[in-house]
């Protein structure tokens, strides 16, 4: 028996981006489409004022830069992402589940907001300027989740004892980051999520003690 999709939970807006208001959202929003569309540096703030429906002098009110503008659309995502896994894994106990939720819940997000997916996946990439300092200041908290399971694991004997907890987490990450990738890249655009299982499976059976 297949078994039942886990809930769909909305993703909770971070606090500063609700005491901003609609328009800032909008603007995020707009942003991340346009990047999506035309590709970073192709794109102007004008167009994402065109669509966000506000002005050009609007966007220089929140933002220095187009830079600042997609860091910001990043970072807020992720903020947002990182809040729901932090709660939702707190509410499991067993380690292999922590690591299965984690992986429906990163293949959910970026199903849903496909033009976020090809942001993250091709624009953010692209420069070793964008990508160190998210990389330093959150990638740190998403591996600092998966290490964490490992470790709960491994010491209530389930996961191999001699099994790296950095290099496992590489691969965890890894695996999940190219399944992104792949679907960003393919024309027909299949339930994202749906993999998640079978790749938590596949790293699972190398984690676990036999």
């Amino acid at each position: 028996m297949k078994k039942a999709s886990p809930k769909k939970q909305p993703a909770k807006i971070p606090a500063r981006t609700r005491a901003l208001g609609d328009k800032y959202q909008r603007i995020l929003d707009g942003a991340v489409a346009v990047f999506a569309e035309k590709g970073f540096h192709n794109s102007r703030v004008s167009d994402v004022a065109e669509r966000a429906a506000v002005a050009d002098g609007t966007i220089y009110l929140y933002f220095r830069n187009k830079e600042e503008l997609l860091m910001t659309a990043i970072n807020t995502a992720f903020d947002a992402f990182m809040s729901r896994a932090r709660t939702e894994l707190e509410a499991i106990s067993s380690p292999p589940e922590k690591l299965r939720r984690l992986a429906q819940l990163h293949l959910q997000a970026f199903h849903d907001n496909r033009s976020l997916a090809v942001v993250f996946q091709m624009e953010l990439r692209q420069s070793a300027r964008f990508l160190a300092p998210f990389s330093h200041d959150h990638m740190v908290e998403y591996f600092g989740l998966v290490r964490a399971a490992i470790r709960e694991g491994q010491s209530q004997g389930i996961f191999r004892a001699e099994l790296r907890e950095k290099i496992a987490a590489n691969c965890f990450f890894g695996a999940l980051d190219e399944m992104v990738t792949s679907w960003v890249l393919d024309e027909t655009n299949y339930q994202l999520a749906d993999v998640a299982d079978a790749v938590t499976d596949i790293l699972l059976n190398g984690f676990t003690k036999k």
